[in-house]
């Protein structure tokens, strides 16, 4: 037996753009019954799930790509815990949350897990997929009875549970609180401890000024502080990382690991997975289609749930939820296959001065099919050297060779512009897209198509990244510049990015630079590295260019992080501190993972 999701992206669906196609060649409709028709307020296209036949029909012949339908197996018609509205998202099962554990959420973003931290939180109330007419609390519990998930809602029912949530979108905070970072501390802290996690997370110099002056990783992490301060049951932290340099990230996941310590039930959403690999003591893995329909798997030990993420199948419960598994080979960042003679551009050593902060910079060189990654804590100047190379910025001390060509994807990105996506893309390769040699080598592997009609200001923040990338990849130049490509994106977006700017570097004999905190990414996809060192806001200093090995060695020192290959997968893992191979690694000086 089978069991039919269908749902409709609302912002897609254009009707008055195209030709009805859904409605007109529904074999259903053809019949002379009504599957696919038009709704009478909404003017979108709305599908009967009940007389449906499945077959895809619609989804093919949809221009703007706005249906999908999806065969479930019918034993997940029970477990079905929340839907929306007809044609939209729902979910299936739900995480238990554990005492004094840390639950990492891992996968796609699209299925779900803002769902689940608002219904474990007692925000949303599960409506067992009846939008029309929800469930009363005790049917609620008798859906449960026998799981430990029952007393969690009957205590949510009578307000016993308080949860405590970090959002993902922290800039909202920002407009909300008027008010400096001591003021929303002071207004928070319910445990007393406010001073401890200041310092913990590295905030001593951004207390006195208000929110609104902060930069993003400040914010973020006195939005972590704010959360880890309430004395509540459960503590829920959606992508903790973003904005965070690799040593803040570390702060981070003590802080929210010391909750786990004081028997607090904790969950973290992240897509960083060294960060997520280090500070989780279980993993449930959430798949499903993108805005369609999300399943929670069952609950695995953090190595198998990352490994079971990555290799696209559940064993246990027999699930293949994607085609490819995702493999982290290394062997393909050989530094042998640059010849001396491929130099794309070499500069001197670099100096600038501003008024409170300098940047010396070793002297270097990119070679042509080269990724060169750039390491480092925040605020020592990695984006400063970028615009030197670029020459949007000119150093006070050496001078870069003007005569490549490089495109530059800054840091932040404008999401406040009201244009369509295939409109900015054709600027960027100065002529049209659909049809294009650029389309097929850069926009299809970047799944990027379905997104050409959306308007700028509507993406997502993963969206509105991928984008970005895109247009700086289909600039015709010599060299390409990326800063941070792989904030905002799920997981699987970062492999697949990190596997297609490699490819794509070495395909077409170009280089790339590219700036990120996320280490496995970082292993993945870089051929060498450059390490930034010195102290945050004042003064910074680059190495020249190393093999990758010696420079992962000097960067997880000065983290005082170790890593191990996992034998199954070939990622990184990153060793739990005070551990048996933490100690021995460290004290044969090797930090990174044996061969």
């Amino acid at each position: 037996m089978t069991h039919r999701v269908a749902v409709l992206d609302q912002d897609l669906c254009q009707p008055q753009k195209c030709g009805l196609e859904c409605i007109k060649y529904c074999p259903v409709n053809k019949s002379g019954a009504e599957c696919v028709t038009i709704h009478e307020e909404s003017k979108k296209a709305q599908i009967d799930e009940d007389i449906c036949n499945g077959c895809g029909i619609c989804v093919k012949v949809c221009p703007f790509d706005a249906i999908t339908i999806v065969n479930l197996a019918s034993e997940l018609a029970t477990d079905k815990i929340h839907q929306y509205g007809t044609n939209s998202f729902r979910l299936y099962k739900l995480p238990t949350p554990r005492k004094g554990e840390v639950v990492g959420l891992l996968g796609r973003n699209g299925m779900g897990k803002s769902t689940v931290v608002n219904i474990l939180s007692g925000k949303l109330k599960p409506n067992l997929g009846r939008y029309e007419n929800p469930p009363e609390w005790d049917e609620i519990f008798k859906h449960y009875s026998g799981t430990e998930l029952k007393q969690h809602f009957q205590k949510i029912e009578q307000n016993q549970i308080r949860a405590s949530i970090k959002p993902q979108q922290i800039h909202h905070l920002a407009e909300a609180f008027d008010g400096t970072g001591n003021e929303l501390l002071d207004k928070y802290d319910e445990r007393g401890v406010s001073r401890e996690l200041v310092r913990e997370l590295g905030l001593q110099n951004s207390m006195e000024q208000s929110l609104k002056e902060l930069s993003g990783g400040e914010l973020q992490r006195i939005a972590v502080a704010a959360a880890a301060s309430k004395d509540t049951e459960f503590y829920f932290f959606d992508e903790p990382s973003s904005y965070n340099d690799v040593f803040q990230r570390t702060g981070v996941a003590r802080v929210i690991q010391g909750l786990a310590k004081i028997g607090k039930s904790v969950m973290v959403v992240e897509h960083d997975l060294t960060l997520l690999d280090f500070l989780s003591d279980y993993i449930e893995v959430l798949y499903g289609e993108p805005a369609a329909y999300g399943i929670v798997s069952n609950i695995l030990s953090t190595k198998i749930g990352i490994n079971v993420f990555l290799d696209g199948y559940l064993p246990n419960e027999n699930v293949r939820f994607r085609e490819k598994k995702f493999s982290m080979d290394v062997s393909s960042s050989s530094t042998d296959i640059f010849q001396e003679d491929t130099e794309i551009v070499n500069y001197p050593k670099l100096e600038k001065k501003f008024d409170s902060f300098s940047v010396s910079i070793e002297p270097g060189r990119v070679r042509k099919g080269e990724v060169l990654g750039i390491m480092g804590a925040n605020a020592l100047g990695k984006t400063t050297m970028m615009k030197m190379i670029a020459g949007v910025q000119k150093p006070d001390v050496g001078s870069v060779d003007k005569k490549i060509k490089i495109a530059y994807k800054p840091q932040y990105l404008q999401n406040d512009i009201d244009v369509e996506v295939i409109a900015l893309l054709e600027k960027a390769n100065g002529g049209p897209i659909e049809g294009s040699q650029e389309e097929e080598q850069i926009l299809d592997p970047l799944k990027i198509k379905k997104l050409y009609n959306k308007s700028v200001k509507n993406l997502s923040g993963g969206e509105l990244q991928k984008i970005a990338v895109a247009s700086c990849l289909i600039q015709k130049v010599d060299l390409y510049a990326l800063d941070e490509p792989s904030a905002f994106l799920d997981v699987e977006d970062r492999i697949a990015v990190a596997k297609f700017l490699q490819k794509f570097v070495r395909s077409f004999g170009k280089s790339a630079i590219i700036i990120d905190h996320d280490l496995q990414l970082m292993d993945l996809m870089s051929d060498s590295m450059i390490i930034f060192e010195g102290e945050s806001g004042k003064a910074g200093t680059a190495t020249s260019p190393l093999p990758k090995s010696e420079a992962m060695n000097r960067f997880l020192k000065s983290l005082d992080m170790s890593f191990r290959r996992d034998e199954k997968s070939l990622r990184p893992r990153v060793n739990k501190i005070e551990s048996r191979l933490d100690k021995d690694q460290k004290a044969s000086g090797n930090f990174y993972y044996k061969h």
